[in-house]
């Protein structure tokens, strides 16, 4: 897990992202200090997999223009987020998530139809896809929770998310004692860290929100 966040614009507004993301594939994302004061990079190239901040969840009213708790109509949480990556041709990365959801009138069978968003992101705040789905949940008449599965999915480039021999030999190399670049870190270089982040893809899947929907998230 990565404890920072950044801005993206995704919905037409601005949106902080907490990047608490699934690699797709155990230790591979880890770095390993060795004994020759050397950094082994294990960088999986997969896309990782997460939610915006204010996305993973949707309120809707019953009525107009009515924020307060009394006329909340449905309540919606996108969770259980799942990662899965595929290396062939391409890299494939697929999110898959459950969409849980609460009514307040029990009353009556209902359809209610949610729109989600998924967006591969390059670099930390490059937007290159987007695409937006929905899902359909069933409220049975007198039950007042449904829910629903959902599912995102994209190719990237291999060469695209690799990164160049050249970086990975500098991060990669052993550095001895008395080394005269012994004591720097190659990941605080600044085109070791440009190289790291054009060859970072992110997949993020969320609610497709309006602007009211998402001020609402933001403020509460």
């Amino acid at each position: 897990m990565i404890a920072s966040a950044r801005r993206l614009a995704l919905l037409g507004a601005p949106l902080v992202v907490a990047l608490a993301l699934s690699a797709c594939g155990g230790k591979r994302g880890e770095l390993v200090v060795d004994d020759a004061v050397g950094v082994t990079a294990l960088r999986d190239p997969c896309p990782r997999v997460g939610v915006p901040d204010y996305t993973g969840d949707v309120t809707m009213f019953s009525a107009p223009g009515r924020t307060d708790s009394a006329a909340i109509d449905i309540v919606a949480s996108l969770t259980n987020v799942r990662a899965q990556c595929t290396d062939g041709e391409k890299l494939y990365s697929q999110a898959s998530f459950d969409v849980l959801a609460r009514r307040t009138d029990t009353r009556g069978a209902r359809r209610v139809e949610l729109p989600y968003f998924s967006t591969v992101v390059r670099g930390g705040n490059v937007v290159v896809a987007k695409r937006v789905g929905k899902v359909v949940l069933e409220f049975a008449d007198g039950q007042d929770r449904a829910s629903a599965k959902g599912q995102a999915a994209a190719y990237v480039e291999k060469a695209e998310a690799a990164l160049p021999e050249e970086i990975v030999k500098r991060i990669s190399r052993k550095r001895r004692p008395g080394d005269e670049d012994a004591a720097v870190d190659p990941l605080s270089q600044p085109d070791v860290k440009a190289a790291l982040a054009r060859a970072n893809f992110e997949l993020l899947v969320g609610f497709q929100l309006t602007d009211a929907q998402l001020q609402y998230n933001v403020r509460r």
